[in-house]
């Protein structure tokens, strides 16, 4: 009896657990069925998003170093240890001759630490900008994905659609063959249109588990986790068009990260430079000495040392090179510049060509593809037109759909190009 119910209470275990696995599992889809759950998890569990934030963290902690003096440094000197040959050797600072001590603090020349501080702080930005940075080319990979994901998905289905279809029409050509109004011909030819849809399909699903692979690789998860098929895509902004370059121009040199990044190395560049014409200085240490004889202290001394820059030479060709590196970081700005507007031009051309093939498409194209089809299917039933109208029909549906469907897509990938150039989504 004892046993029977232990087999009992293991077997409720196992499915309250199995249960709690599925339900893991419902509630995963439920979040990849939209791309705000991807992007939310990816911002928590990407790994290479991770290490950005956490160098942006450790570039913070240099800041209060950089600045910082450097640790006094405390010297004792032992004076005539055998006090004049009299006594053996000793290391006791009471039995020598004299024991002198000089603390010390190296001080560099003024203005030189906030230098160093101010090339620290924009390394802190740089990180910073480059941790955007980071975020916004993985959210615009996942979009992308997301976007491709849809596309097979809407492929697959247009497929499924049109087969079934192919099948309705292999039943009409049976039966007119039945009746000898057709030859066998039509129905083999469906048939062999079936097999090439079928191998369609099966190429679809194989870039559909290559994008599931890539989706799951971004969000950091085994790519073999099924991703829910996505149930809509995202509406493009009114604000994304050709007519408003100039508003996002203005945005993205306000926020684009890469800008952001060459921003902070002009920064660093003009404070390196400035620091180097500071060395023309000369840095000191300061320092007091107390003698002890005996027991008690009875001399003070105090101390100031330089650094001579005799090496003017070196120092000047240091100096060219921080105005160097300073023009650089400029130039490095300007071109980052010029290749992100000219992205943002092309990205808001394909999202107009895309908008427009699609209005097109669905508007004209795809309402008579339906027509001619439906009348390509009347006229061979009746005898007026030949299987391979009615098929070309048919095909033509599906091209319209898929055209349909691929501008959608192409203006989704357009909009996460434009939404990375910014930094942020729109």
């Amino acid at each position: 009896m004892g046993s029977g119910f232990k087999i009992f209470v293991c077997c409720l275990l196992c499915l309250s657990a199995q249960a709690g696995y599925a339900g893991e599992i419902a509630a995963q889809q439920v979040q990849d069925s939209n791309l705000a759950g991807l992007l939310s998890y990816a911002r928590e569990h990407n790994p290479e998003f991770a290490a950005m934030r956490y160098e942006s963290e450790a570039a913070a902690q240099r800041v209060q170093p950089a600045s910082a003096l450097p640790d006094p440094v405390l010297r004792t000197e032992l004076m005539d240890v055998t006090n004049q040959g009299t006594t053996n050797p000793t290391l006791l600072p009471s039995q020598v001759g004299n024991t002198k001590y000089t603390l010390m603090q190296s001080v560099p020349w003024f203005g030189k630490r906030d230098l160093k501080r101010g090339v620290a702080e924009a390394g802190v930005d740089q990180a910073r900008a480059r941790t955007v940075a980071t975020w916004a080319d993985l959210s615009a990979q996942i979009k992308s994905a997301y976007a491709q994901y849809y596309y097979v998905a809407g492929n697959q289905q247009i497929d499924r659609d049109l087969l079934d279809l192919v099948v309705q029409m292999e039943q009409v050509a049976q039966a007119r063959y039945a009746n000898g109004l057709a030859a066998q011909q039509d129905a083999i030819r469906a048939q062999v249109e079936q097999t090439s849809m079928k191998t369609e399909l099966l190429m679809l699903g194989s870039s559909k588990r290559q994008i599931e692979a890539q989706l799951n690789a971004l969000l950091a998860r085994p790519t073999n986790i099924p991703i829910a098929l996505p149930q809509h895509l995202r509406s493009i902004p009114a604000s994304v068009s050709l007519e408003n370059y100039a508003v996002l121009e203005k945005r993205i040199r306000e926020h684009n990260p890469d800008l952001f990044v060459d921003e902070a190395n002009i920064h660093a560049s003009e404070n390196n430079r400035d620091l180097v014409n500071r060395n023309r200085y000369p840095d000191f240490t300061l320092g007091v000495a107390p003698t002890q004889f005996g027991n008690s202290v009875r001399e003070w001394g105090l101390m100031v040392e330089f650094n001579i820059p005799l090496q003017q030479e070196s120092r000047r060709s240091q100096e060219r090179e921080s105005e160097a590196m300073l023009a650089a970081a400029n130039a490095r700005k300007e071109a980052t510049a010029n290749r992100i507007l000219s992205a943002l031009s092309e990205s808001l051309s394909g999202i107009d060509a895309a908008q427009r093939t699609e209005q097109l498409s669905s508007g004209g194209l795809l309402p008579q593809a339906n027509i001619t089809y439906e009348s390509a299917l009347i006229g061979y039933q009746t005898g007026k037109v030949d299987f391979a109208t009615l098929l070309d029909a048919a095909r033509q549906v599906l091209n319209a759909k898929l055209l349909v469907l691929k501008a959608q897509t192409d203006a989704q990938m357009r909009l996460a190009e434009i939404e990375r150039l910014l930094g942020e989504d729109l």
